[in-house]
C-alpha cells in the first residue's frame, strides 16, 4: 500500500467540518482530541482528514504549521493500520478532525505514539 496522503483526501468542505463538530463523536488520545462522523452519502475516500492546532497555544504560525506538518506526517505514515481496522470492521468512510492539545510541541515519534493510541481506541 502506497504510503500518502494526497489532496483530496484533506478535509476542506467548511459544511462537512461544522457538521463534524455539531454531530460527530470525539475522544482524546494524547496528544490529540479525535473528533470524527461517519459519511452517509457515497464518498470517494474511506478517511477525510483535517488538523488543527490552537491559535491560543502556539503564538507563532511557525510554530502552528510544525507541529501540523509533524501530525500530517504521522498519520500519513500509519494510514495503513487505520484504514485495515476500518476495514476488518467494515465502517463506513469518515471524516475525521484531529485536534491537538499538548502545551508544548513535542517530536514526530511522541505524536506518532498517539496516532497510534487514537487507531486502537477508535470505536469499532
Amino acid at each position: 500500500m502506497k504510503l500518502g496522503f494526497p489532496k483530496h483526501e484533506h478535509l476542506k468542505s467548511r459544511k462537512m467540518i461544522a457538521r463534524l463538530f455539531t454531530e460527530g463523536h470525539s475522544y482524546m488520545a494524547y496528544p490529540l482530541r479525535v473528533v470524527w462522523l461517519e459519511q452517509d452519502e457515497p464518498v470517494d475516500v474511506p478517511v477525510y482528514l483535517g488538523v488543527s492546532v490552537s491559535k491560543r497555544v502556539f503564538k507563532t504560525a511557525v510554530g502552528r504549521n510544525r507541529m501540523k506538518r509533524l501530525m500530517r506526517e504521522a498519520y500519513r505514515l500509519l494510514k495503513p493500520e487505520l484504514l485495515e481496522k476500518l476495514e476488518a470492521e467494515s465502517h463506513k468512510p469518515i471524516a475525521m478532525m484531529l485536534l491537538y492539545i499538548a502545551k508544548e510541541p513535542l517530536s514526530l515519534e511522541d505524536v506518532q505514539a498517539g496516532i497510534r493510541k487514537m487507531i486502537r481506541k477508535f470505536p469499532g
